[in-house]
């Protein structure tokens, strides 16, 4: 996303201001007053109704938590794959925790943005542009490619084709036998932009980018074609700052439906095959969206969680127990919506009312990435390789 390395630093210092989610200021800058609304919200007390418990944690080796990546795993067929920066790939039985297979790539390897899976091959880009394919079922490496740029969003695997997206906005095809290049696609990019990039969300036929410049595009993925493309949110403001609008969580489909959020914010319902927008809200975030069965859960950029209903987007309740605690994008685990935060607590909410249900802490290191729901599990990767995965109990 960043164009340069001191665009990144620009980045990171907007965001901050933007956000005001515990970054340090300078001695003397603000009243002691200040300072203190400037701490993350406490957590308070409360009666749980329902006990998440943890069935297996793991280490998948040290991570770059200065990168500002948020890693997070994908599952497929009963098996959990995940990487860490300077760590390995593993492949881990979702029931269990046991690892099946341990890839090590080259020493200085820095894995980010967490592993794609299909067509029988695991795919993971890292911030120095490398890509790599694995065996899905073995860990033995299949082929080996180079971006011009970072890449710290998971890779998307459909029709024998391999679309990685990088930091500059591109999105790259690669033959997914071979690892030859099949073709290209390039985004317009703006001057300031929030770190991290949208997954890609795959469709029959269809590849779903959400990109720096508040746009959401529909691609083929035979040919890279652009099929249609809507504005999630206009860059409004005279300041760069105020004008960051980045479609920077992962799109969610579900059926036919596409849904999506920004960091302006805003959510959007988009009709898959035609690009038809069916509602937008003025409620959402830099992550991507929790999916339940009648609502959905978004976290704005001042930690207030909301759910929407699915069919017009009108806001159901919001959370605001929050406040500077740094929040994941929701997950949607049965009946309760579940976030993580910088301190590495997971809460639960009920889908019902927005109401505390439970809260566990995973980590003692921040949480970034959004949580995992597959089923039944929870999954939960930490900003510093620890995984773990939680089953709800009544």
């Amino acid at each position: 996303m960043q164009l340069s390395p001191s665009l990144t630093r620009v980045s990171a210092i907007a965001l901050c201001a933007a956000a005001l989610t515990g970054c340090s200021t300078m001695k003397g800058w603000f009243s002691s007053k200040e300072k203190k609304a400037e701490k993350p919200a406490e957590l308070v007390d409360f009666t749980a109704t329902v006990s998440p418990r943890k069935l297996w944690s793991a280490s998948l080796g040290k991570a770059d938590d200065a990168s500002g990546v948020r890693q997070r795993p994908v599952v497929a067929e009963g098996r959990v794959y995940a990487a860490a920066g300077n760590g390995s790939v593993r492949a881990i039985d979702l029931a269990n925790g046991q690892t099946l297979w341990s890839w090590n790539g080259e020493k200085h390897s820095r894995w980010s943005g967490g592993p794609g899976v299909g067509d029988g091959l695991v795919v993971i880009g890292s911030l120095d542009g490398e890509v790599v394919a694995l065996n899905a079922a073995s860990g033995t490496e299949r082929w080996r490619a180079k971006v011009n740029n970072e890449v710290i969003a998971s890779p998307a695997i459909q029709g024998n084709t391999v679309m990685v997206r990088s930091n500059d906005g591109r999105v790259t095809a690669f033959d997914a036998a071979s690892g030859a290049e099949r073709w290209r696609w390039q985004a317009d990019m703006p001057a300031l932009t929030v770190r991290g990039n949208a997954g890609l969300a795959l469709g029959p036929g269809y590849l779903f980018v959400g990109n720096d410049n508040g746009k959401l595009v529909a691609l083929s993925v035979n040919e890279g074609a652009e099929l249609w493309d809507v504005t999630v949110a206009q860059p409004e403001g005279r300041s760069e700052l105020e004008r960051m609008n980045d479609v920077d969580g992962q799109p969610v489909i579900d059926d036919t439906l596409l849904y999506v959020s920004s960091f302006k914010p805003r959510t959007m319902a988009i009709e898959a095959p035609t690009g038809r927008v069916l509602w937008m809200q003025e409620n959402g975030g830099v992550g991507g969206v929790g999916l339940g069965a009648y609502r959905l859960a978004v976290a704005d950029a001042k930690d207030v969680v909301w759910a929407l209903d699915r069919g017009n987007g009108a806001p159901m309740w919001q959370q605001d127990a929050f406040a500077r605690r740094k929040l994941t994008a929701p997950a949607v685990q049965g009946d309760y919506v579940v976030v993580g935060d910088y301190d590495g607590y997971l809460h639960w909410l009920s889908m019902d009312n927005g109401q505390m249900a439970a809260r566990q802490r995973a980590s003692r290191k921040a949480i970034a990435a959004q949580p995992l729901v597959a089923d039944g599990v929870l999954l939960v990767q930490d900003s510093e390789g620890g995984l773990s995965a939680w089953r709800l109990e009544q």
